[in-house]
């Protein structure tokens, strides 16, 4: 992966460093969205791009092969660029317009006035034997208190649920495989972290390749993931982005919103 301004944090544990961080700058943009609000916009995979207070971020871009191949490369203009994971799934951020910086390794972080926390948690079910660490990341932008958990496959411990709190918008894989949750852990996970907005990531959609996304490396369709959330609010958005303001989001209780890709 080209590594372009690449920021690392090292040394200390989370606990320890939380708070410091690095400081730099970002380019300034006025984002198009209404004051106090969040764009979200899905640009297939567990890949989305957030938009609020002047900052594009950019998470998790891909390159098309296997489950991904039907998307388009996501090779959107950003400030700041988290990545979950150095897989081509989730990191390949090489072919990226212009000079974003990246994050991509857990820890503290300060850029350009907003606090970053990136929380490691495995990347599969044996330890993290198979796929190492994968970063989730969470935020606070445009009022919005994010949480996007990449490709998460072990349960949530209590350290990391002290960091990762209780987000406004929590951002899920489903569909399962051997290196993110199924639908059952999905589930199991939303409940951990009482999200009052659930997007769900990481599915199977026409995108894929069905020579290459199958076997082992397969993943379900969102609807294995929905037939489990009886009970919660669900919401087919037909659209690839939404703006999420503080008033939309429920007192109690999750809501689920379902964000179509245009093909």
């Amino acid at each position: 992966m080209k590594r372009r301004q690449l920021m690392r944090y090292a040394g200390a544990s989370l606990l320890a460093t939380l708070g410091t961080g690095l400081t730099s700058g970002i380019s300034s943009y006025h984002a198009q969205t209404p004051s106090g609000s969040l764009s979200v916009q899905w640009l297939g995979h567990t890949c989305f791009l957030f938009t609020a207070s002047g900052v594009r971020i950019l998470v998790n871009p891909f390159r098309t092969l296997g489950c991904t191949a039907g998307y388009r490369p996501p090779q959107v203009e950003a400030d700041l660029v988290l990545i979950s994971s150095q897989l081509l799934d989730e990191g390949a951020a090489g072919e990226l317009p212009g000079d974003p910086q990246i994050l991509y390794e857990p820890g503290a972080y300060e850029v350009s006035g907003l606090q970053i926390q990136g929380i490691g948690i495995d990347h599969d079910r044996v330890g993290g034997k198979r796929f190492g660490t994968n970063v989730t990341w969470q935020w606070t932008q445009g009022g919005i208190k994010v949480l996007h958990l990449g490709g998460a496959a072990a349960p949530i411990g209590i350290e990391q649920k002290i960091l990762m709190g209780s987000p406004d918008v929590l951002l899920v894989p489903v569909g399962g495989g051997p290196k993110a949750y199924n639908p059952q852990e999905a589930k199991q996970a939303i409940k951990a972290l009482n999200a009052k907005m659930v997007i769900p990531t990481h599915f199977l959609t026409q995108a894929a390749d069905q020579e290459t996304c199958q076997g082992e490396y397969s993943i379900l369709p969102v609807d294995n993931f929905l037939s489990l959330m009886e009970g919660t609010p669900i919401s087919r958005v037909n659209n690839d982005r939404i703006n999420v303001k503080s008033t939309d989001l429920p007192q109690n209780g999750s809501v689920i919103k379902v964000m179509s890709y245009r093909f």
